[in-house]
């Protein structure tokens, strides 16, 4: 999967994006602070302050959209080995857990985002291959 996303080119991509019913997700949203990353059977365990942002994704691409999201949140989960693993994150690791698990659970940024439109813009353009 990391490869998929790589090549689209994303930070995020699940498993139900590539036709696989697993809850799954690769990640890598490229800093310094953060590995890549493969989270099996996420959950949020806590999520604070309510932020606006602006989003795209693999499944649509050329868009963005308005959303609300988490600007902080912590997830726990299994990695590839099976082992537990609690991810804490702000800014774009914690819109990419949040966009990653809404994928997971049947839900596209579309079906939640306000202002959908053509990304225009270097910054909107870039937002669209998020």
């Amino acid at each position: 999967m990391f490869e998929t996303m790589y090549d689209a080119p994303g930070v995020g991509l699940a498993a139900p994006q590539v036709n696989v019913s697993k809850r799954v997700f690769v990640m890598d949203v490229r800093d310094d602070e953060h590995e890549p990353a493969v989270v099996i059977n996420p959950k949020i365990e806590s999520a604070e302050e309510e932020v606006e942002l602006r989003e795209g994704c693999l499944s649509v691409p050329g868009m963005v959209g308005d959303i609300i999201r988490y600007k902080r949140i912590v997830v726990t989960g299994l990695d590839r080995t099976g082992q537990k693993i609690r991810i804490e994150g702000e800014g774009l690791l914690a819109q990419c857990l949040q966009h990653e698990i809404d994928h997971l659970n049947g839900t596209l940024y579309i079906d939640r985002a306000q202002n959908l439109r053509p990304a225009i813009s270097e910054e909107e353009k870039e937002a669209a291959e998020a």
